[in-house]
């Protein structure tokens, strides 16, 4: 074999080793505008929306502040929207007329889901059950866009990038033989639907999801460093590599790679 030939052999080669990380081109685009409902929750200060079923504990020292909402069944996904952001405008509709001036749009990160009260009809109390689509936000974010005497409102929503500040973020918690990993702070689409582990001894191990964006491993980890592979829901991919420190203890939180907006 020619110098030309074996060149041309090693670039191919290096191309494909390389394609194994390939990341999709491009950023996350959201989607197209649809139709639901919205209500509210958790009093004036929201501090009502604190916890839920995404896991995310303290919306505020997590970064997520007000600007959330809890889905229902339809929007929900089990909990793999955990962490998707939407953009909401109020509808006036002939027998609504609650909106406040210029339909201001308001932008929401999924924290929480609305489970069904089927003791109630879909359109007079059961706002949340199936096959509803609908939104209820943490009591500022509804008065940013509607009055408080509406109670509940039609809205215009669609998904969209989310935009946050910093690293994907990783907690560790458990124990030996059993590591939960909270993932918080992701931007691009914002949920995560698979996670893969690696620890410094060990090859990539895929993470089962526990609830919300809390996800799970027993492979024995202490005393190695950890890296972090997760995918979105739009297929895209982001790895973090070493981002815990081998002496890295449980209930510590470490900063990734995060998603292009």
């Amino acid at each position: 074999m020619d110098f030309m030939g074996f060149t041309t052999i090693a670039c191919l080669l290096l191309l494909a080793a390389s394609n194994v990380e390939a990341k999709i081109p491009g950023i996350y685009t959201g989607g197209a505008w649809q139709t639901a409902h919205a209500t509210f929750y958790g009093g004036s200060d929201a501090s009502g929306t604190m916890g839920g079923a995404c896991g995310y504990g303290n919306l505020y020292s997590q970064g997520y502040g007000v600007n959330t909402a809890a889905l229902s069944t339809a929007l929900f996904n089990n909990g793999f929207s955990c962490g998707a952001c939407f953009e909401l405008q109020c509808r006036n509709e002939p027998q609504w007329k609650w909106c406040h001036p210029g339909n201001p749009s308001i932008f929401i990160t999924a924290t929480n889901f609305c489970p069904p009260n089927y003791a109630k009809p879909n359109d007079n109390g059961g706002w949340c059950n199936p096959p509803r689509t609908h939104f209820d936000l943490a009591m500022p974010m509804f008065l940013k866009m509607a009055e408080y005497r509406a109670g509940i409102v039609p809205v215009s929503y669609r998904r969209v990038p989310c935009r946050k500040k910093g690293g994907i973020r990783f907690t560790i918690n458990g124990h030996q033989y059993f590591n939960l990993v909270l993932i918080t702070n992701v931007a691009g689409a914002g949920d995560i639907v698979k996670v893969w582990v690696k620890g410094s001894r060990t090859g990539w191990m895929p993470m089962s999801r526990n609830w919300g964006q809390n996800w799970q491993s027993s492979a024995v980890l202490i005393g190695q460093s950890l890296s972090f592979r997760v995918k979105s829901s739009d297929n895209r991919g982001s790895t973090s590599w070493n981002v815990a420190p081998s002496h890295w203890q449980f209930g510590q939180t470490f900063v990734g790679k995060n998603f292009r907006v």
